[in-house]
């Protein structure tokens, strides 16, 4: 791949891991709010976001790019970055790239004629970043509960690329490893991996098992009358995005521990989370052949 210019703009770690990245390899790199950061970001940022966009043939957001499908997820940043604003400063020849672009900012770039990717969308991005995933997990089930995960009986809900991955460790950890479906094809799946499969609809005479839940379904799938069966000594891991699978409320009111586990790849492997985000990025520019 040829050597590029590209803009790196709001993000956590990863995007600073990102940006030092994509440097290394000859590239021409300008980041664009960390102002806040506690922490070396390598590289000089760009304090004039016009300067920024109008330097760049890619312009590479957060992930996820927005929490409110107005400003960019810019935690390290002093002000707010409108998206529009983004927009509005970008050439038909640039392209945005960023995470779990929502519809709205979706249509928003199409005002703007802003050719926009959404990294989640692609399955290479998807299937890599679920690796930090379950590890980071994993990682939140060792610290939290007072029993080891070998001999344990770990819960699964959903068996998408999150889930694959992390039946996978579990058994590798020892768990006894249960794993919830909806499809008859994912049943047999499941079934033929070693796991315990549970169809949905069975969900209610197996939960009580559990020493530890994971969810991946961003679906309240946990309402109050599924959390009544659960173990009171049961940790539940939520690792679905917002609006999440768990009625938090009602689990806090009956004691059960519950952690919302988002963003993980960002916060327990951002230089590996890079590397695949780096990756993906650059698979993009070669099947656009920009």
């Amino acid at each position: 791949m040829k050597n590029r210019k590209f803009t790196i703009v709001g993000g956590d770690l990863r995007s600073v891991k990102l940006a030092c990245l994509i440097a290394s390899q000859g590239n021409t790199v300008n980041i664009y709010g960390f102002k806040n950061a506690s922490f070396d970001t390598e590289i000089n940022e760009c304090d004039n976001l016009d300067k920024a966009i109008e330097e760049a043939d890619v312009i590479i957001g957060p992930i996820p790019c927005s929490v409110d499908n107005e400003t960019l997820n810019a935690p390290f940043h002093n002000q707010r970055t409108f998206i529009k604003d983004i927009f509005k400063k970008m050439s038909k020849s640039q392209l945005f790239i960023a995470g779990r672009i929502s519809d709205k900012i979706a249509q928003l770039a199409q005002v703007y004629n802003v050719y926009s990717i959404d990294l989640l969308e692609r399955e290479d991005m998807a299937v890599l970043n679920a690796i930090p995933t379950a590890e980071g997990a994993i990682q939140i089930a060792m610290e939290e509960m007072p029993i080891t995960l070998h001999g344990s009986n770990a819960l699964v809900l959903g068996f998408g690329r999150i889930g694959k991955i992390l039946s996978h460790m579990l058994q590798g950890l020892g768990s006894n490893v249960y794993v919830e479906a909806r499809k008859y094809s994912d049943i047999a799946w499941i079934r033929s991996f070693g796991y315990k499969p549970v169809f949905i609809n069975e969900l209610g005479d197996y939960i009580s098992r559990a020493d530890v839940i994971f969810n991946t379904i961003p679906h309240t799938i946990l309402d109050e009358n599924m959390l009544r069966k659960v173990n009171k000594d049961c940790l539940i891991i939520d690792l679905a995005s917002k609006p999440g699978g768990v009625d938090f409320e009602k689990a806090k009111e009956m004691g059960i521990k519950t952690i919302w586990a988002l963003s993980l790849p960002g916060k327990v492997a951002p230089v590996t989370a890079a590397g695949f985000i780096r990756d993906t990025v650059y698979n993009i520019i070669d099947e656009l052949g920009v």
